[in-house]
């Protein structure tokens, strides 16, 4: 009965050192994306005047898109969503085109492009959308599933209207 329970304990201490070890490995991994994510908030709030972001989502379309894009609100409680660039090695993009922010109720929010969507695309299934810039214009990326094919469609951030033809992905 002894063996047992020093068996048991044994086996208790290497779980839970497992577990740490894998908690400890994610936290490594994670490191530079959270990093990136602080700096875009700090960029966002003193440049932007968010005072609180209610969500924070990357967006890379290409080496010169790459976009940190932050939903929040300003101090007089107005919605805002600002897109930080950044470089393609993670650090922030200064310049005069670094930072852009507008006031969501003068562009398309979330809510009212998935509806714009399902009006124009009724038959797919939306697997992603988040804001980015394609083209060098503040858009709306969706990324869905039609007929068992996968594509990449953009929006104008300003008005919700289509932007080019989109991208097939190739079947596998």
């Amino acid at each position: 009965m002894k063996k047992r329970k020093k068996w048991i304990l044994l086996g208790s201490v290497l779980i839970l050192l497992l577990l740490f070890g894998l908690i400890q490995f994610y936290a490594y991994i994670m490191k530079d994306q959270w990093n990136e994510r602080d700096i875009a908030k700090d960029v966002a709030k003193t440049s932007a005047g968010l005072t609180e972001v209610t969500k924070a989502q990357k967006s890379v379309w290409d080496d010169n898109a790459v976009y940190w894009v932050l939903t929040g609100k300003n101090e007089a409680g107005t919605e805002l969503m600002v897109w930080v660039r950044f470089t393609v090695d993670g650090k922030f993009a200064e310049g005069t085109d670094a930072v852009y922010a507008e006031e969501l109720s003068k562009g398309t929010s979330e809510a009212k492009m998935r509806s714009l969507i399902k009006a124009d695309l009724p038959d797919i299934s939306i697997e992603r959308l988040l804001p980015g810039v394609y083209n060098g214009e503040y858009a709306w990326q969706l990324f869905y599933k039609q007929s068992g094919r996968y594509y990449y469609q953009f929006y104008r951030f300003s008005d919700g209207a289509r932007m080019g033809e989109g991208y097939s992905l190739p079947s596998r």
